[in-house]
């Protein structure tokens, strides 16, 4: 099946185009050269633009929490109940949707892949089996470590390097992981012996290890194997005013290693001013951009009701009094990490939720290279992913993002310096931020971009002022070469592929793993593992090769480039 898309008006940051009428070749799902032969079926846009199929590299849609959270807010799938139609009659919700709907509403967006942040390998096989029951997305999940005692114990006796990349590599195999994930190294450990806060070079309780040493450790394991992604890092004391002190500590912790720090948003709080809370943005994009080794993904605030779900129990039990409606849930989990769940609701009228809101706006437009800063409201913590058109609008219309600022709390234009930022991101660099750069941070080299091999994920747009209206519905969204949205809704439904990471390791390490499940977990490390027969009904995973992260290099005008 030979299908030809013509007078697209391209927008691929990787061939470098921004703009230019071509004509596109699907074949059997993948994008080619013009093969100078009749297509069997030709659509013609009409110099409409096309860009690759999104990518969310950070969106919590799967695992033990999401269940929670479903559970704990059950209004939110009577306000937001699934479309009545044939194509998704799924149960609905937005901060906490059904996995039908989740992957209805990422590809009504053009969003063609979503990848799960914080798997625990001891709920690895029930998070895959969520993943496969998302439709449409390709998709994968990110391995909790540095909690868990079996990575603990290597820290505590000072293991050498090679023995902790060689577990690291086993979990990956056996939790079916495409990365690998820390939240709040140690913290999540410490909470279980009734530690409520655990600072980056404090040692923790039984284990004796800070959370510097974990973190440290994690980094060189993961560079060492060759992954694609660093080391994907929610750092200590999140959502802690004065936290800005800490992140740049962490930023120092990886010894000059790969890093991506996550949901910074969260962690950019400076304790200035009357009111003890202040905005740490500026000093976070200062070491962003002279740091080409790190990247960031933002984690914005929207405001409206939503429901926290994180590993960080720690943050969590601190935020407990704070939620809407007034509920909430907390989970330790044996040998591994924990949970902690809280309805929230960000308020626009509220002094610290709308600092939070314009720190996140100041993170995404002081950040000079959209190569190494990444589109996330930390789903569903920030804000439910459906909100992404209106942030988009908020980075592209600065006119839009100032009125939107005035309405809020009035206190809040003193406090953040947004109106004084002119920058507004082209259709160019939300290119970059939210397909190509996903796709080369992850290893995935056949996405994020429109060239000859590239799997056919391709999303049209009509060219709308209102850009927020123009990426909440794309004319057509392709699915593997094949049409699955038209004018915003759903006309087929396909299945996606799951991804994953298989680096190599000394299999001795198997005798040692399997010795210490037999010790200490009560279930054998052979039944720990996820088959591959046990990953797409069969289908198995697509694997990507181990070959370091993709060199990020920005240019000297700052703009970003591989």
């Amino acid at each position: 099946m030979l299908l030809k898309l013509e007078r697209a008006a391209i927008y691929d940051p990787v061939q470098g185009l921004a703009g230019e009428l071509r004509d596109l070749f699907v074949r059997d799902g993948v994008i080619v050269d013009d093969p100078g032969t009749v297509p069997d079926e030709v659509i013609g846009l009409g110099g409409r633009i096309a860009m690759a199929g999104a990518i969310d590299i950070h969106s919590h849609i799967a695992g033990g929490k999401v269940n929670v959270a479903r559970l704990l807010l059950p209004e939110d799938h009577r306000h937001y109940p699934g479309s009545p139609g044939p194509a998704c009659a799924c149960g609905g919700g937005h901060a906490a949707p059904t996995t039908s709907a989740t992957g209805h509403r990422y590809i009504e967006m053009g969003f063609t892949a979503a990848f799960e942040p914080a798997m625990l390998g001891s709920n690895a096989r029930h998070a895959h089996l969520e993943l496969e029951d998302i439709p449409f997305l390709d998709n994968g999940a990110y391995l909790v470590l540095g909690n868990d005692d079996l990575f603990l114990d290597l820290v505590r006796r000072n293991a050498d390097p090679q023995e902790i990349a060689d577990t690291v590599a086993w979990m990956l195999h056996a939790s079916q992981a495409l990365a690998v994930k820390s939240v709040n190294p140690g913290g999540i450990n410490a909470f279980k012996f009734n530690k409520r806060r655990l600072d980056l070079d404090e040692p923790g309780p039984y284990y004796d290890a800070t959370p510097r040493r974990i973190l440290t450790a994690l980094a060189r394991a993961v560079h060492d194997l060759g992954l694609p992604h660093p080391l994907h890092l929610h750092g200590c004391n999140l959502g802690v005013p004065g936290n800005v002190e800490t992140t740049l500590s962490t930023i120092g912790g990886a010894e000059g290693l790969p890093l991506h720090m996550t949901h910074i948003q969260f962690h950019s709080y400076g304790a200035e001013g009357d009111r003890h809370f202040s905005s740490g943005a500026a000093r976070i994009a200062e070491v962003v951009n002279g740091t080409l080794g790190l990247t960031v993904d933002v984690g914005q605030v929207m405001f409206g009701q939503t429901i926290t779900a994180s590993a960080d129990t720690m943050a969590q039990a601190r935020n407990a009094g704070l939620g809407t409606p007034r509920r909430w849930l907390s989970m330790d989990i044996e040998m591994d990490a924990g949970c902690g769940v809280i309805p929230f609701r960000y308020r626009d009228k509220s002094f610290v939720n709308a600092l939070q809101w314009a720190i996140g706006l100041e993170l995404f437009l002081l950040i000079r290279d959209p190569w190494r800063v990444f589109l996330t409201t930390d789903h569903p913590n920030g804000a439910p992913f459906a909100c992404y058109p209106r942030l988009i609008r908020l980075l592209m219309d600065r006119s839009f993002r100032n009125a939107e600022l005035e309405r809020l709390h009035p206190d809040l234009p003193r406090h953040t310096i947004l109106p004084g930022i002119a920058r507004e991101y082209s259709l160019s660099e939300i290119a970059v931020m939210t397909r190509a750069a996903p796709a080369r941070i992850l290893g995935l080299s056949d996405r994020g971009h429109l060239g000859p091999g590239a799997v056919g994920d391709i999303t049209v747009y009509s060219d709308l002022p209102d850009r927020e209206a123009m990426f909440a519905a794309p004319d057509l969204v392709f699915k593997n070469g094949t049409l699955v949205v038209r004018n915003g809704k759903v006309v087929r439904v396909v299945q996606g592929a799951t991804h994953v990471v298989r680096p190599d390791y000394d299999p001795v390490i198997e005798r040692r793993i399997a010795a210490w499940f037999d010790r200490t977990v009560g279930i054998k490390a052979q039944h720990f593992r996820v088959a591959d027969h046990e990953i797409r009904g069969g289908a198995g995973p697509v694997v990507h090769p181990c070959t370091g992260p993709a060199s990020i290099v920005a240019p000297p005008d700052g703009t970003g480039s591989p």
